[in-house]
């Protein structure tokens, strides 16, 4: 549940962008919660032809949504799948790294810059306050050196976070997704779901799950953890036995690639904040009907959280943070290979 403010915080971290193939527009909100926790990247150009947007919604803290935020994307370019054109390889290696990164010594340290902790012994603030935009998409990192330290043992965090990735080049779209957070493509105004809510009840995950010694209690992994796949939340990734798809909660994503063709319009990612208050086509048929009267996605995106916002915690929907991008294609593509997931009502 989480707890709430007495009245929401509706002030928007709102951006906007574009290249000659796409423009895009986001929008976040803390809302009722009485912590923002979610995060996102939007790099129209990650490359000369590489176009990269995330949404990253934390839980038990927003450190790893905003580890994720900032490293993630950097880590395509680590990978020799990325340079042969492997983008689904890729991403996830570069998903199942972000636990690795954030273990130990430099994992420690770098998660309390996030999160601006305080120092117990001298008060001083570690590190600054992080801003979505402080860095280059593809700046060079060094390559996480280990480092000696009073956390050199340190085991990763214990929150967590969703990780929801869209990766456009030329005409291919490659989604991955760890989590509940979503992304969908409007065809020819229809709604297609372009990744699976990973939810402990689901047929595959709670196989994973038991077969790792973890149970599911009212729809939660050991009766605490709604999710089923996330980054971090290293409290369920502790057999040393299994690998790290096969752990209690796992980061490994699920990997959809698209051709885009003429009829795709534009691709949404958003947290569950929005889609807990509207379904996927009910999202797409509104963002067509702003579209008529409204050119700034970013507007569109901020018309969105407040139509989902709720009049009061009463519910619990429409209560959550909120993040959502729009991505729209300039130019018709050349391909026709139809989206692989159904329609989704």
């Amino acid at each position: 549940m989480g707890i709430y403010l007495s009245t929401p915080k509706t002030e928007k971290f709102s951006e906007d962008g574009e290249n000659d193939c796409l423009r895009y527009g986001l929008s976040s909100m803390q809302g009722w919660r009485a912590t923002m926790e979610d995060a996102h990247a939007a790099y129209t150009d990650l490359d000369e032809s590489t176009s990269f947007f995330g949404v990253y919604d934390g839980h038990g803290g927003k450190v790893v949504a905003k580890f994720c935020a900032k490293f993630l994307h950097q880590q395509l370019f680590k990978s020799e799948t990325y340079l042969t054109g492997d983008i689904g390889a890729s991403l996830q290696k570069a998903f199942l790294r972000m636990d690795e990164m954030m273990r130990g010594q430099r994992g420690w340290r770098e998660l309390s810059i996030l999160g601006d902790k305080i120092n117990k012994f001298t008060g001083m603030i570690e590190g600054l306050i992080w801003s979505p935009r402080s860095s280059d998409g593809n700046c060079h990192v060094d390559d996480w050196a280990f480092e000696e330290g009073p956390h050199s043992d340190f085991a990763g965090p214990t929150s967590g976070s969703t990780a929801c990735v869209a990766v456009i080049r030329n005409n291919q779209l490659v989604v991955a997704n760890a989590g509940d957070s979503r992304c969908v493509i409007s065809r020819k105004g229809q709604a297609y779901n372009l990744s699976r809510d990973h939810k402990p009840d689901l047929e595959i995950e709670k196989e994973r799950i038991l077969k790792a010694g973890g149970f599911i209690h009212v729809g939660r992994v050991n009766g605490s953890l709604n999710l089923a796949r996330a980054i971090g939340d290293m409290e369920f990734k502790q057999n040393k036995f299994l690998s790290a798809e096969k752990q209690i909660v796992t980061a490994n994503p699920d990997i959809n690639t698209v051709e885009l063709c003429d009829e795709d319009e534009f691709v949404v990612l958003a947290c569950d904040g929005i889609w807990d208050c509207m379904s996927s086509q009910q999202l797409v048929d509104f963002v067509h009907e702003q579209l008529h009267s409204e050119t700034k996605l970013s507007a569109v995106c901020e018309r969105v959280l407040d139509r989902c916002l709720a009049p009061s915690t009463a519910s619990g929907e429409g209560c959550d943070n909120m993040t959502m991008i729009v991505v729209q294609f300039k130019r018709p593509a050349q391909s026709s290979v139809p989206a692989e997931e159904s329609s989704s009502n």
